[in-house]
């Protein structure tokens, strides 16, 4: 065992003392030794539960004949940390995660590893540790919060909270609405309630081979999920045992099948700054450009919120990722041989789920969308690409042209979005927002949900260099690469400037000719960081651009 290190002969006495000052005992030591890492805190509504399941985890592992011993990870909660110098936080977190995780977890030696995380960065962050430390490894995320109900029998959610201050700045909402949201929209504990960026990560958990069936689906606060953590605990000593790891299960083959079902659940833009990233731990390559092939060839299936009117605990009841998964089998998009922790291969693991509702899991042959619920865009804006979220546009915004309204800053946009200075037909260009320009790359959930709430979202555009929440909908345009602070040509961009945004072509362009960018390019001047000091500042100098998953070189 790999605890061995730590634990026997008597050049570890030592060592194996200080278990002793655990209080554990000889038997305890004697067995393998299984990190529980917890993201479990009290400022985070999808982590505020995560020592009960973590505590669930260490039952199940001492029931298979291992000893758990729990260690944290921490997670920041996007939207208390939105709209303020909090979100610069959130992203830089998934490799404060990774890096943190790696250190205890080789540190101690431990046999194996659980991660019970649950929201945006956390998951991929733990996802990133398990790839680069390759000891057996398995996941249980906290699950989804329920939807919530407002008093008239309406279903709502997070997004319609930030769609609803928009509305209150467009005089659509009173406070007292605003307030009714406020008390109704976030109902339970878990990761908030639509197809955002956590329930996003935590279904293709599963869908890459590294969780069971239901991690990304199961509500937090149902009893199947205490069952799944208990399960969980048992089955990482059978990948112990077996010696199965997570480079032998996120292949090539399964981030092939992460991003198709990505595109059929339609999932947050983020997934395509953290695929990428978990992929390079694990030594594979995912390039934008793949995510437009896999795209041109699958159905989007679902329409949860943000998208539309449904959410987790309805995908959950309909059959969820596996669900889905059979589905994508009728056009053999998957590869089903790909192994998992279930210590079965992919097609073992979906070979009897069954597509409960046809209304939130579209069949195969009758999707939503012919193409995948995202889009990669070129042009000479974005020469390296940006992302949209193409399932959650309106349909006479998938085409669009209009004169930039330019801000370099996230706030000055806001200002101007409620002070309504934006009209029909603009296009909103925030830049300066990215990996190394925030320095973090903000999601720009204020602006999108203020353009929505004020019913603008059939006729104005955003793009930006930073990136958006999955609660994002409408024609948001993020991840532009390279960003402005690298010389980025969207630094290049002039107020009242043209650009024209195609997403079922996937081009998006600046109609200003190569002679007037390349007159501009001699004066332009890069800003000076907006950060010179601590983590931040340090991470500004080590991030690559969004369209490699921003990751730390």
């Amino acid at each position: 065992m790999k605890s061995d290190n730590v634990k026997i002969g008597v050049d570890r006495a030592p060592n194996k003392s200080l278990m002793y000052a655990l209080g554990l005992t000889e038997e305890e030591i004697s067995r393998p030794l299984i990190g529980v890492v917890s993201s479990y805190n009290e400022i985070v509504p999808g982590h505020m539960h995560l020592d009960k399941i973590a505590e669930a985890v260490k039952a199940g592992v001492r029931a298979a004949g291992g000893t758990p011993i729990l260690f944290p990870a921490i997670a920041v909660c996007d939207g208390i940390a939105m709209g303020h110098i909090g979100m610069k936080y959130s992203l830089v977190t998934r490799d404060l995660i990774a890096d943190s995780t790696e250190a205890m977890a080789i540190a101690h030696q431990f046999d194996g590893l659980v991660m019970v995380p649950n929201c945006d960065k956390n998951v991929p962050g733990l996802l990133m540790a398990a790839a680069r430390i390759n000891v057996p490894t398995i996941f249980c995320a906290g699950g989804p919060m329920l939807a919530g109900r407002l008093p008239d029998g309406r279903r709502t959610c997070l997004s319609h909270m930030f769609e609803a201050v928009g509305a209150y700045h467009a005089g659509k909402l009173d406070e007292d609405g605003v307030q009714s949201y406020v008390e109704h929209a976030c109902p339970s504990c878990g990761s908030c309630s639509g197809m955002y960026t956590a329930n996003s990560m935590n279904c293709l958990t599963e869908a890459i081979g590294m969780a069971l069936r239901g991690n990304g689906t199961i509500p937090a606060p149902y009893s199947a999920r205490i069952r799944l953590a208990k399960e969980t605990g048992m089955k990482i000593m059978e990948l112990v045992e077996k010696d199965i790891r997570p480079r032998d299960i996120m292949t090539a083959a399964a981030f092939h099948n992460a991003e198709t079902v990505d595109m059929a659940l339609g999932c947050s833009t983020n997934t395509m700054l953290h695929l990428p990233a978990i992929a390079h731990e694990a030594g594979v390559d995912i390039s934008f450009d793949m995510a437009n092939e896999i795209s041109s060839k699958t159905p989007n299936l679902c329409h949860l919120a943000p998208a539309g009117d449904t959410f987790m605990e309805d995908l959950e009841a309909a059959g969820g990722v596996y669900a889905v998964m059979k589905e994508l089998t009728k056009g053999d998009l998957l590869d089903t041989s790909v192994m998992t922790v279930s210590g079965k291969t992919m097609g073992e693991n979906i070979k009897c789920a069954d597509n409960l509702n046809t209304d939130i899991i579209r069949p195969f042959d009758d999707p939503f969308m012919k193409t995948g619920g995202i889009a990669v865009l070129k042009g000479n804006i974005a020469p390296d690409g940006c992302v949209v979220k193409q399932s959650a546009v309106l349909p006479e915004m998938m085409q669009h042209e209009g004169p930039a309204r330019v801000f370099d800053s996230e706030e000055d946009a806001i200002r101007v979005i409620y002070d309504g200075g934006i009209k029909p037909g603009d296009v909103v260009v925030i830049r300066y927002e990215g990996p190394k320009g925030g320095p973090g790359m903000r999601e720009m959930l204020n602006p999108t949900s203020a353009i929505a709430g004020m019913g603008l979202d059939a006729s104005v555009a955003l793009i930006t260099d930073g990136r958006f929440s999955g609660a994002t909908r409408g024609a948001s345009i993020g991840h532009v690469s390279p960003e402005a602070a690298s010389g980025g040509p969207i630094g290049l961009v002039h107020e009242g400037d043209i650009i024209a945004i195609d997403i079922a072509n996937k081009t998006i362009e600046l109609k200003v000719s190569d002679e007037e960018l390349e007159e501009r390019r001699k004066s332009w001047v890069c800003p000076e960081p907006k950060v010179k000091t601590g983590y931040l500042a340090r991470y500004a100098k080590l991030v690559s651009s969004a369209d490699k998953g921003a990751i730390l070189e």
